[in-house]
């Protein structure tokens, strides 16, 4: 009988735990995941890798739980520069006195550069290889995520008036397509389109915005449903729901992504059906500014796709992606008033393969599974206040704290490493938002 063929890999890690997170609700135990490349090449157990594999490095996690690297779906990342400068207000209270206020004083170039490495520095630490930006100056965004080998989906911000970054809805248009020319097609930068919000952008901007996403088939994220009071204004203004306004101009595809749908009725639930729209679901930001709670239950049974972001690190006021896991499990089963809605497993799906399928990017992101990118974390269940481990899922849910992510990849490239940052200066970074913090802290916007 002719020996069994050996077959070369770059890395090996070795897990007591892996989560693969398809098949749904699966847990591994002593399983290898062994990377060839930027892709993973087998999730198998350890004994068989023994046999099979010979690897150039290996990594022995004794007592660690793999799972796919977590995906961020909704953020303002620059805005981490301004965490904590206007807390405990309603939202347009937030928006109109304070956030564009400061926006317009101190946004520019260097505020976004420092101010999205920043970011990254805290989603990398916490979890997330890949993030979605919606803000200013996304040129800017998405050479600091590229240098840094994080995955971004980058929507360019479209509004009905002038701001820092252009002079009015053209002028976002003409940039936006030069941001998606630039990028189309790259392995870690996702470009989309960001109109903020229906009472931000008027009709016709709308459709120009459906224009260019439909010829050059990128994503639409947008700001929906997000108050009550939104959706009165609305339907005092207009006479419609701002999702049937959505709908009525194309907007609603299986190619957006609806950021907050904390108010939702039948109909509603109806048009996220049959037009196959993701909703993007953001716990903590709604509960900070009293928004209002996604019904992920009620959408979960209809079979729309939910995914889960942080917001802005002004409105959360973290990009901690695991924090915002248990928030969504928590509150789930609150506003169903059924204990057993979002199990732990589905909301770690929920952090991980639906945010790749509102990407688009469920065939490479998502799960660990051979021939998906090797886009991996590594969390540490080895504390006492961890113990006993019955289940790591839920541990990963309920009880585990972001700060156990030890070990982080991106296309098989480190990028945490015993919980230190390997391609960002920290030191630097320190300093640069030092002095942005001094700056702002004297020069008051609002």
């Amino acid at each position: 009988m002719m020996a069994e063929t050996i077959v070369a890999a770059d890395i090996r890690i070795n897990a007591r735990w892996v989560i693969p997170i398809e098949p749904a609700g699966v847990v591994l135990e002593q399983q290898a995941l062994m990377i060839q490349g930027d892709r993973i090449a087998a999730v198998i157990d350890q004994a068989e890798a023994d046999q099979r594999y010979r690897a150039k490095e290996t990594i022995n996690l004794g007592q660690h739980v793999l799972l796919p690297g977590l995906i961020n779906l909704h953020g303002h990342a620059a805005m981490s520069l301004f965490r904590g400068l206007a807390d405990d207000l309603p939202l347009m209270t937030w928006l109109n006195d304070h956030i564009w206020p400061a926006e317009g004083r101190f946004v520019d170039e260097a505020f976004i550069r420092d101010g999205t490495r920043l970011a990254i520095a805290e989603m990398l630490r916490t979890g997330t290889t890949s993030f979605s930006d919606m803000y200013f100056f996304p040129e800017v965004a998405a050479e600091v995520a590229h240098d840094a080998g994080v995955r971004a989906q980058l929507c360019f911000p479209l509004l009905d008036f002038p701001t820092m970054w252009g002079s009015g809805p053209e002028d976002y248009l003409r940039k936006g397509a030069a941001l998606i020319e630039r990028w189309q097609g790259d392995a870690f930068i996702m470009p989309g389109i960001g109109p903020h919000a229906p009472y931000t952008v008027s009709d016709g901007p709308l459709r120009e915005t459906l224009e260019l996403a439909m010829s050059q088939q990128v994503p639409i994220q947008i700001h929906l449903h997000e108050t009550a009071f939104e959706v009165s204004e609305a339907l005092e203004k207009t006479g419609r729901r701002p999702t049937q306004r959505l709908a009525e101009l194309g907007l609603l595809t299986p190619n957006t992504q609806c950021v907050h749908m904390t108010q939702i009725d039948d109909a509603d639930v109806r048009l996220l059906q049959s037009s196959g729209a993701h909703v993007v679901h953001c716990p903590e930001s709604n509960l900070k500014l009293a928004s209002g709670q996604c019904p992920v239950g009620r959408l979960q049974r209809a079979g729309v796709n939910v995914a889960i972001g942080t917001d802005g690190a002004a409105s959360n006021n973290d990009l901690d992606l695991f924090g915002e896991v248990k928030s969504a499990a928590l509150l789930a089963k609150v506003v169903a008033g059924d204990a057993a809605t979002l199990s732990a497993h589905e909301a770690l799906a929920m952090a991980t393969i639906n945010g790749a399928r509102a990407l688009g990017r469920a065939e490479e992101l998502g799960t660990l599974e051979a021939g998906k990118l090797a886009d991996v974390i590594a969390v540490d269940l080895s504390d006492p206040f961890l113990q006993p481990v019955y289940d790591p899922a839920s541990h990963l849910v309920y009880s585990s704290h972001s700060r156990q992510v030890s070990h982080s990849w991106i296309n098989g490239v480190p990028q945490v490493q015993d919980g230190r940052l390997t391609r960002i200066d920290v030191p630097d970074l320190m300093l640069r938002v030092q002095a942005w913090s001094d700056r702002i802290r004297n020069q008051p916007a609002g």
